[in-house]
């Protein structure tokens, strides 16, 4: 017990850092912005770490139950802490565009960042790296039509009868995943998998079996405790953060970059050990999925939301941000539609990534 409880301090940390959240939050906030800001600060070092933990026993399991079903695991999970984040902020913040950003926000980082720092360094390392092309055209296609019709087609939808698409959305969102769920895991499981080489295949059945520790009860048990401290944390994160941000003129967009960027932590660790050790198709399904995942999970929760308060809340993407995202899926159409990535490829990707973060600092 003594064993397991040190092998989840960096979890466990979660629970004093909540408790002291808790006692002093009224003390911070009446301290001043800056006092706000700092603590806002440690509470997300404290997510990141917590994810982190979370992250490693979704690798495990995903490591049980191998490839498609492994990365699917991996990137629900972060899915599950980004969308509870994400509802717990709403309830705190009146930043109406905060779900539109994070969502963005997610998309550029999973497709640019990890997607094209991955292929960029293990391109460096291993020259052209192969994978599974029906993969990557299945989640390039479906992401497309996912951000299409969540994102973009609101903008033309009349303020009166924006309940109607809420609603259609949420039945298009949930019926696009119940396929391509069936796909994943059913009869075009292949579409997600590729045969590595022998040579290949046994460093990866090492690292598996290096991950593969302990009742597989227990991860998914840490898990869910894991999500429901990082819930707790992300509560009093948001009214730090939110108070400590006020009338300082900072960008709108920050709060949804960090949204993202505590979700996709663990997920951007996994992806580079997979890229150096020329697991590309890892790669692909952490960085495709995690972008499909957040825009068909995330907006069926946040538009039954508005269904259910009556506020609506701003889909409806930048003309800056359509124009991202549309040069972005057509790079990755074209990048992942061979089979094989290569430095050239990720610096694309990651000089997107770079662009989108100097535009968000621009208010963007």
């Amino acid at each position: 017990m003594l064993k397991f409880l040190r092998g989840e301090i960096l979890l466990l940390q979660a629970v004093p850092v909540a408790l002291i959240a808790y006692l002093f939050e009224h003390a911070v906030m009446e301290a001043g912005q800056a006092f706000a800001l700092v603590a806002a600060a440690a509470l997300i070092v404290s997510i990141a770490t917590a994810s982190m933990r979370v992250a490693h026993h979704a690798e495990i399991l995903a490591a049980k139950a191998g490839e498609p079903y492994g990365t699917m695991i991996l990137t629900l999970s972060a899915v599950l802490v980004e969308v509870l984040i994400l509802v717990i902020m709403m309830q705190q913040t009146q930043q109406p565009t905060l779900v539109r950003d994070t969502i963005y926000s997610a998309v550029m980082l999973d497709i640019n960042g990890i997607l094209g720092l991955a292929a960029l360094l293990g391109g460096l390392k291993h020259g052209e790296q192969s994978y599974n092309d029906d993969s990557g055209r299945t989640y390039s296609v479906m992401i497309l039509t996912a951000m299409g019709i969540s994102m973009i087609v609101p903008d033309f939808v009349p303020k009166e009868s924006w309940h109607y698409y809420s609603a259609f959305t949420i039945v298009a969102m949930l019926a696009l995943y119940a396929v391509f769920l069936k796909m994943q895991v059913g009869q075009h499981s292949y579409f997600f998998s590729y045969r590595y080489p022998k040579m290949r295949q046994g460093a990866e059945q090492s690292a598996a079996d290096e991950e593969e520790h302990g009742p597989t009860a227990l991860s998914v048990g840490v898990i869910l405790v894991g999500v429901a401290l990082i819930g707790l944390l992300a509560e009093f994160m948001s009214a730090f953060l939110t108070d400590g941000l006020e009338g300082t003129g900072a960008p709108l967009a920050l709060t949804a970059i960090l949204v993202a960027a505590i979700a996709a932590g663990p997920e951007i660790l996994t992806a580079l050990r997979a890229a150096l050790k020329n697991r590309m198709q890892a790669v692909v399904n952490i960085a495709l999925g995690a972008s499909l995942s957040t825009v068909i999970l995330t907006v069926p929760v946040v538009e039954a939301i508005a269904l259910f308060t009556g506020q609506p809340f701003t889909m409806a993407m930048t003309p800056v941000q359509i124009t991202m995202v549309a040069i972005t899926l057509v790079a990755a159409a074209i990048n992942v539609s061979d089979g094989e990535t290569n430095a050239i490829e990720g610096m694309t990707h990651f000089v997107l990534f770079a662009t989108f973060i100097m535009l968000s600092f621009l208010g963007l």
